[in-house]
């Protein structure tokens, strides 16, 4: 079952065309990637998708809610995190926490209980009494994020949750929404970052330019496009003529990063090594370590990114 349809949807800025009318499903209960580079659509599209701007065409229904012509409605089921950051300067962290809760109308007992594990699960207890306007700019972000859970929904929205944030609190962050949809809760998650999106996702959309450039698994993906693998090999010593006796070899793309180390890219890998390790034997060049790696999302989405501005 989806909980997200969109058909079609566009947003236009006079010529410009911010969200390219893109079509997509989201299905109940998993997380949700939207990857694009910086400028591509992504924080337009989850406005959209939220109702906070209306679109110019094409239809959007959000948990089986016709999302342009009830908007309030669908608010009321779903939880959002933008990107820009959102706080009460004068506020404490804990009457952040509580004042949303209110707003969402959350009974007292529950509230403050709710507080107390958000306080914990997020690492706020330290900087509980703390003001918004004294806090780092992670900090406030964890308090964003952590603020959303003071009330129920079916489904939340995640714009770049994970900015300002430490190594460390990245990752508590991702293994806390991973635990959160074991419970039935559907994310959206907008990134640049490719390692969170392989780490969490559960289906991935790529989006340049407004347009929607692929939608499929993590894995899926990277049997589609990722065919390519990528050979790393160090020499022993520095060899000037390298690049030399490797120019006739075909199927592959080389760089020579310097004299002593070569990047192979090629969708026949193995044939294209074996070309190379004999070149190099027939030549008394010595190796001093190889390694072949399997193409991961990043490249695949680098890829697809430059393939779209090739053909625009």
């Amino acid at each position: 079952m989806s909980c997200i349809n969109v058909d079609n949807l566009s947003k236009s800025y006079g010529s410009v065309k911010a969200v390219n009318d893109i079509t997509l499903s989201v299905k109940t209960g998993q997380v949700f990637g939207f990857l694009g580079p910086n400028g591509a659509g992504k924080s337009t599209t989850i406005k959209l998708l939220t109702t906070l701007i209306q679109p110019s065409g094409g239809s959007l229904t959000i948990l089986g809610v016709d999302a342009i012509k009830n908007p309030l409605k669908v608010r009321h089921k779903i939880g959002v995190v933008l990107q820009q950051p959102s706080y009460e300067p004068t506020l404490t962290v804990e009457k952040s926490l509580e004042k949303y809760g209110m707003m969402w109308n959350v009974p007292k007992i529950e509230r403050k209980s709710r507080m107390e594990t958000l306080l914990e699960d997020f690492d706020l207890n330290e900087i509980r009494k703390k003001r918004n306007e004294d806090l780092s700019i992670g900090q406030r972000r964890r308090v964003q994020v952590a603020r959303e859970f003071m009330h129920d929904m079916d489904l939340l929205f995640l714009d770049e949750p994970t900015v300002g944030l430490d190594p460390s609190a990245r990752r508590k962050l991702l293994d806390y929404l991973k635990n959160k949809v074991k419970t039935g809760l559907t994310i959206f998650f907008t990134t640049h970052i490719l390692t969170e999106a392989e780490y969490l996702c559960d289906e991935i959309a790529i989006i340049d330019k407004g347009k929607i450039l692929a939608v499929d698994t993590p894995d899926a993906l990277k049997n589609r496009f990722g065919k390519e693998k990528t050979i790393k090999i160090h020499l022993l010593k520095n060899q000037q003529k390298i690049k030399l006796l490797l120019s006739g070899i075909l199927d592959c793309k080389i760089d020579f990063n310097t004299g002593t180390n070569i990047t192979i890219h090629s969708k026949k890998s193995e044939l294209v090594l074996m070309k190379i390790l004999r070149i190099l034997n027939d030549n008394g060049i010595e190796i001093d370590d190889l390694s072949a790696v399997p193409t991961n999302l990043e490249e695949i989405f680098l890829k697809m990114v430059e393939e779209n501005v090739s053909d625009n």
